[in-house]
């Protein structure tokens, strides 16, 4: 009995989803390396002045991959945005890890943030609904 109890539990908590555990104070630090190319910017003010590069990151937890207007996606991003697959902290901080790696082909984003994207992921997740 009480080794079924363990299966039991130890399936369970493999079940369960994987939850980004990141700060969101030192995510706003880390997204000093990504403001060169991105911005947030909310639909009545700038909340970070950054570059256009990439796209805004106002609400993207939440959002469907590779949907902000005007911008060419690459050819896995667009494959992800066909599949309806949505940004969550988790996919987000494994992109931002390793884009490439993330995506299983190339991309356009070449930089890889090696530390701290679970924090970006949790900052950008303030500015999502």
């Amino acid at each position: 009995m009480k080794t079924l109890l363990t299966t039991t539990a130890a399936l369970l908590a493999l079940s369960m989803p994987a939850v980004a555990e990141g700060d969101a104070a030192a995510g706003e630090k880390v997204f000093n390396q990504c403001k060169a190319c991105h911005m947030i910017q909310s639909p009545s003010e700038v909340i970070v002045r950054g570059g256009k590069v990439g796209p805004n990151l106002y609400g993207v937890i939440g959002r469907t991959m590779g949907s902000v207007e005007g911008f060419k996606y690459s050819d896995g991003l667009k494959a992800k945005h066909d599949a309806g697959e949505v940004w969550t902290e988790e996919t987000l901080a494994a992109y931002a890890t390793d884009p490439n790696e993330f995506l299983g082909s190339r991309s356009k984003m070449t930089f890889k943030l090696r530390k701290g994207a679970e924090d970006v992921a949790a900052y950008l997740a303030t500015f999502s609904e």
